[in-house]
Parts: C-alpha cells; sequence; structure tokens
C-alpha cells in the first residue's frame, strides 16, 4: 500500500487546541494522547507519515526531545511504526480493528428499533409525479422503452435544474442512473481497476466505500479537520499518491453533515486540475439545507468542464423507492458511460424517470419538510443533552442525521449492548477504512419524535450498562459534582 505524507501545516490543524497548559501531564503524553485520538478517530488515516521529529518540533516550538518522547510512546502503544526509509508511519495496534455490524435494513424481533436509515417517507408530491407519469406514459409506449442515456425528458429537466442552481448545463452532459449507487458503480468500473487508488474525504458515506472494496481498490482516506476540509491534506494525497479519482461529499456531508463553503470548492478544483485527478463529487444530499441552502455546484469552478464529475439522485429529497439518480460530465464521458453501462442492464424504468421529470419541472423541493427536519433535528439534540450530556454533538446545517462524538472509542461495543437492548445504530466503523470512527455514532433524525426518545433513552440505558453506572441527565451531573465537593 502507498504511504501517502501528512506534513506539518495540515497536521497543526488537525491538532487544534492539544495542549492543555493547567495540565500536570508533561507536553510528550498530551501530544501522543491528542495523534492518538487523531488516529482512531479516522482523521489521520493509517499508513500515512507524519512529520519528521525535527521538522514537527519547529512547528509546534517544541524540543525534539519532546517529539522523540510522544512518538516513542505511540510506538509502545501500537500507533507509530518506524519504517526505514519512510519515518513514522501510522497504524493500529493488533485488535483494535473490530468489525461493525452488519445493517441487513431488517428490523429482527418486534420491538427493534431500527435507527440506521438516513432517508425520509415519499414526498407529498410524490403520488401526484406518478399520476402525471401515468398520463404521459402512453406517449412513450410507441418507443421500446431502452435508452440508456435516459428519457430527454428527464435530462432536460436535470439539466434546467443545474442551471437554476447556477450551473450552466446541457442535456448531452447528462445521464440518467438507476439511483446515484449504480451511478458510483459505473464510474468506479469506468475509472478505477483492481490495486488502484481513490481519495476519499474520512469518514464518508459507508457504501461508497463498501464498492471500493468490493472493487479491489485501495481507499486513501484524507480526514476531516473540526471544520471544513484541508484542501493542502488533498492536495498532498493527490500529488503523493497518484490517485485514478478523489470521491468527495460537498454538500451536507454523509455523515457529518458539514457543507463545502465556495472558495473551498474552488480551491479543491484548482489542486485537482494540478495533478489531473479527477473529482467524483457526490451531491444526492446537495437539497437537504435545513439552516441554508448549498451553494452553487462544485463543477461552477471547473472551467474545462473536463476535470469534475457530478452524482445527483432523488432519493434523499424525494423517495428512495423512486431509485433514479443521474451524472453530470462532459458529453463524452457521458457518452462513454453509456456504452460502458448497455453491459450491465440497458435502462432505467421508463415510468420513474416521467415521475421524477415533473417533480424537478414542477420544483419540488423539502417545503414544509424542512421545518418538521429542523425540528426533529433540535428535539434530538436536547434529548442528547439531557440523557447523554457527556457525548459531543454539533448541529449540522442540513443533511439528514447527527454525528455524535463519544468519550471514548466503544462504538461497536456500544451498538452491541443497545440492540440487545431493542435499538440498532451504525457506529463510526461503518463510515470509516482500518477500524476509524470507533468514537462516534451516526443518528439519523428522520424518526418521529416518540421513536427518536425511545432511542436515545435505550442508548443511555446501554452507555449506563457498558460502564455499569445509571444514566443521569446534565442537572443529576451537577448536583453529583455539587455534593462531591461539599463532602
Amino acid at each position: 500500500m502507498s504511504t501517502s505524507h501528512l506534513r506539518p501545516p495540515s497536521l497543526l490543524r488537525l491538532l487544534g487546541a492539544w495542549r492543555a497548559l493547567d495540565s500536570a501531564q508533561p507536553a510528550y503524553r498530551q501530544l501522543a494522547q491528542a495523534l492518538r485520538m487523531l488516529v482512531l478517530d479516522g482523521r489521520i488515516g493509517l499508513n500515512v507519515r507524519l512529520p519528521g521529529e525535527r521538522e514537527l518540533a519547529a512547528a509546534l516550538g517544541l524540543s525534539r526531545t519532546t517529539i522523540a518522547a510522544a512518538f516513542d510512546r505511540l510506538r509502545d502503544e501500537g500507533y507509530l511504526e518506524s519504517r526505514q526509509g519512510s519515518g513514522s508511519v501510522t497504524r493500529l495496534p493488533p485488535g483494535d480493528t473490530p468489525a461493525p455490524p452488519v445493517d441487513d435494513g431488517i428490523a429482527s424481533g418486534g420491538n427493534l428499533l431500527n435507527w440506521t436509515h438516513a432517508a425520509l417517507p415519499a414526498a407529498p408530491g410524490v403520488a401526484r409525479a406518478y399520476a402525471a407519469a401515468l398520463d404521459a406514459l402512453p406517449a412513450h409506449l410507441g418507443d421500446l422503452g431502452y435508452d440508456p442515456l435516459g428519457l430527454p425528458v428527464l435530462r432536460r429537466a436535470i439539466a434546467a435544474d443545474y442551471e437554476r442552481r447556477g450551473c450552466p448545463t446541457s442535456p448531452d452532459q447528462i445521464i440518467v442512473t438507476n439511483g446515484a449507487q449504480q451511478g458510483f458503480s459505473l464510474l468506479l468500473h469506468w475509472l478505477a481497476g483492481p490495486g488502484d487508488r481513490v481519495v476519499i474525504d474520512h469518514p464518508t458515506y459507508h457504501n461508497a466505500i463498501q464498492a471500493l472494496q468490493r472493487a479491489h481498490v485501495v481507499p486513501v482516506p484524507v480526514g476531516l479537520p473540526t471544520q471544513g476540509w484541508d484542501i493542502d491534506a488533498m492536495d498532498a494525497a493527490f500529488r503523493q499518491t497518484a490517485p485514478r479519482f478523489a470521491y468527495i461529499i460537498s454538500d451536507f456531508h454523509n455523515p457529518t453533515g458539514r457543507s463545502m463553503d465556495p472558495a473551498t470548492r474552488r480551491a479543491l478544483v484548482a489542486v485537482a486540475a494540478r495533478s489531473h485527478t479527477p473529482l467524483v463529487i457526490d451531491e444526492t444530499m446537495a437539497a437537504m439545507g435545513l439552516d441554508f441552502a448549498a451553494p452553487p455546484p462544485v463543477a461552477l469552478h471547473d472551467p474545462s468542464g473536463r476535470q469534475v464529475i457530478t452524482m445527483g439522485s432523488a432519493s434523499k429529497i424525494y423517495w428512495g423507492g423512486l431509485r433514479t439518480g443521474w451524472i453530470r460530465a462532459d458529453p463524452q464521458t457521458i457518452a462513454a458511460l453509456a456504452r460502458l453501462r448497455t453491459t450491465t442492464d440497458m435502462a432505467s424504468p421508463v415510468l420513474e424517470q416521467l415521475a421524477v421529470a415533473h417533480l424537478l419541472d414542477a420544483g419540488e423541493g423539502l417545503g414544509t419538510r424542512a421545518a418538521m427536519l429542523r425540528d426533529r433535528r433540535d428535539h434530538l439534540l436536547g434529548l442528547i443533552d439531557q440523557h447523554l450530556p457527556h457525548w459531543r454533538v454539533e448541529a449540522p446545517a442540513g443533511g439528514l442525521s447527527l454525528w455524535a462524538q463519544l468519550p471514548r472509542a466503544e462504538a461497536t461495543a456500544l451498538a452491541a449492548l443497545a440492540e440487545n437492548l431493542g435499538v440498532r445504530v451504525a457506529p463510526g466503523p461503518r463510515f470509516g477504512v482500518s477500524g476509524a470512527f470507533e468514537r462516534f455514532l451516526r443518528l439519523p433524525f428522520t424518526l418521529s419524535e416518540e421513536q427518536l426518545a425511545t432511542g436515545v433513552e435505550r442508548l443511555a440505558e446501554a452507555d449506563a450498562r457498558l460502564h455499569a453506572r445509571l444514566p443521569r441527565s446534565r442537572d443529576s451531573l451537577a448536583l453529583a459534582l455539587e455534593a462531591d465537593r461539599l463532602i
């Protein structure tokens, strides 16, 4: 596996305020702890070479002895490995890569609350769209019904939607797919092969990781910093690992909910162009803004029209049952994908395409469901604050889920215990590679408020049993601390 190199500026951004000046621990132990957490959280990937001791000492303003002591501690714990000619390379100790539970999507047992799906029931306009599609269907029955590119009426509607979002697009830049997942599979087959590398932001959509692994393609994770994206780290990964493409979720990222600002979008396209790395931008969440609308597409910043390939889908905004997605790229790429598609399936169902075209032409969006999702998001945040106050959760500006950070690296164990108590959750390692994100859970806020309350109560019970303590609210914790002080 190729080793990538993390440069000091990127590492400093990831470390943030790592040193507690009032701590009794020496600096080398604090630094080792901070680096260990970055590896466990997946923000520093595995097989990544850290800056040299002298280089890092200068960047942090510490002595080389302090850096060497921190690195020695991490080597002893199994989080660093010294390789001849490669410096200090990150890894996990043996046994620290637990396999996360597999979500089969089936609620086993009548009382199991399946809290793994970040999706909504059908939007109110879906039934009307199907009725309109049935009315329009007779005009298409004289054709064969096979069009690998998709119905012209839908391709025009998708192109018009990009135009409304500020990105000029023509129908010959669009191919319709059976959902975004088929679109990604087509792109993966076209762009990469076994043994090739693909850069991903880390964490990322779990089905994309599984698709890469099934194709024997090597994911190169670039950790997300506390806020935004680290474009310097992306640049380094592009130059050092020569990936066949990069897969990035720019809008209301799954699972973190963050959204890439316009300046970062421009910078990402610029560094990708310098290394000739195609960008596959996943926009399946682009319409899921709750506090603000997503900026114009990343493709807007691609003057050549050949650097950025964009995937979209009707599943999150309208209904998963529509199974209709699309790819936007230059016309030559679209034609190549259409030829490749005929080796797997011939076309998407006509009725679903007509229904999605109607929804796009009607400008159907989140509508009143945005207010409902904001209420459920805020309700879930309040429940966690009440029942699990030691967890750290930030309110995402969009998307469908929270990315909850636990105090300890125990997400898989907590998920297993929670399932025994009647709630199935997705632990962080599902969204990373090599066992990363053991301190995280993804918690969708798509369930009803009653179901969310049930889910949090069962999670709190699982958390209490895991640590052999009763769940406490923030108020009860404060009272306990006051009692301890008085004693």
